[in-house]
């Protein structure tokens, strides 16, 4: 059983725990999202840890964790709910085999527009849960267009769901809801107004350190701290994709199964691709960067 934490140091604590670790501001941020009842907004680039915290918290909390990957297109029946039409066309066909259809259309009707017909996608299934508080992902919603997103911030400010052949659908304490950005363009406000907002940042180089020795524990702290500095100084570059943490725990992965104990030329350009994943990022970094980084991951 889940029980409400009873401070932000808890929350970190709590994350920590989990292999996640989070400065004050998150923290605190998640403590107020779980106290007040209010969907978290988490805006950052891509690779910064904003998807793996909602499934850390589905973890710490034991709920389910509900995905909505949203894209270009995604529409209400995608992310809510739709009938079974190629069921109940079956189900109609018996009914008229069996002769049913005749005598009672009227139950037919009725038994094809029941909850055995219905698929509960992500947002009906968040919002009528009847065991623990599940986590609602709603995972970069500035893929989606402004209608799907005018739909979402209905269903955030009511969290009730109307079936017209059904009816209303909905509990008392709605699920944890964290709403992702890479703010590839710019989420309307009215959507922003309903939750607590965060900006989530590349981690300082400490923290950084920590996170590698903790996802890779091959890796030993020199090293760990080399990889720190180079891909600090990859994202001052001006690259087109700059390495997130993603990234980060993906090259010193790498190195470690490598057997590598510290980075040299030859290193980094052989693992490039571990830790830029565009071409262009590549050879830019391979023409004028190397003994730049090789300096940055020689000297703090």
């Amino acid at each position: 059983m889940f029980n409400i934490p009873n401070s932000p140091s808890e929350v970190s604590s709590a994350l920590s725990d989990r292999n996640y670790l989070t400065d004050e501001g998150l923290a605190t941020v998640v403590y107020l999202a779980i106290t007040m009842q209010r969907p978290l907004f988490l805006e950052g680039d891509a690779g910064v840890g904003k998807t793996e915290l909602a499934k850390v918290l589905a973890a710490w909390t034991g709920g389910d964790l509900i995905r909505l990957q949203c894209y270009e297109g995604i529409d209400a029946s995608q992310a809510l709910y739709e009938w079974d039409y190629t069921r109940q066309l079956l189900h109609l066909r018996a009914a008229e085999a069996s002769g049913r259809a005749q005598k009672d259309s009227q139950a037919i009707e009725d038994e094809l527009y029941s909850e055995r017909f219905l698929i509960r996608r992500p947002l009906l299934r968040a919002i009528d849960y009847t065991d623990q508080r599940p986590v609602l992902l709603i995972d970069e919603v500035d893929r989606a267009d402004d209608e799907f997103e005018a739909f979402l911030l209905e269903v955030l400010s009511d969290h009730t769901v109307t079936i017209p052949e059904l009816g209303t659908f909905g509990s008392e304490i709605p699920p944890l809801v964290v709403v992702t950005s890479n703010r590839t363009r710019d989420v309307h406000d009215a959507l922003k107004r309903r939750c607590l907002y965060h900006w989530v940042d590349h981690p300082d180089l400490e923290r950084e350190v920590e996170i590698i020795r903790l996802k890779a524990p091959e890796v030993d702290n020199e090293l760990a701290r080399q990889v720190a500095l180079a891909v600090n100084a990859m994202r001052g570059m001006g690259l087109y994709k700059p390495p997130g943490v993603a990234e980060t725990i993906d090259w010193s992965t790498a190195l470690g199964k490598l057997g590598e104990s510290v980075l040299d030329e030859q290193t980094i350009k052989a693992t490039l691709g571990t830790v830029l994943k565009y071409r262009e990022d590549q050879e830019r970094v391979s023409a004028q960067g190397i003994e730049m980084i090789m300096a940055a991951a020689a000297n703090e």
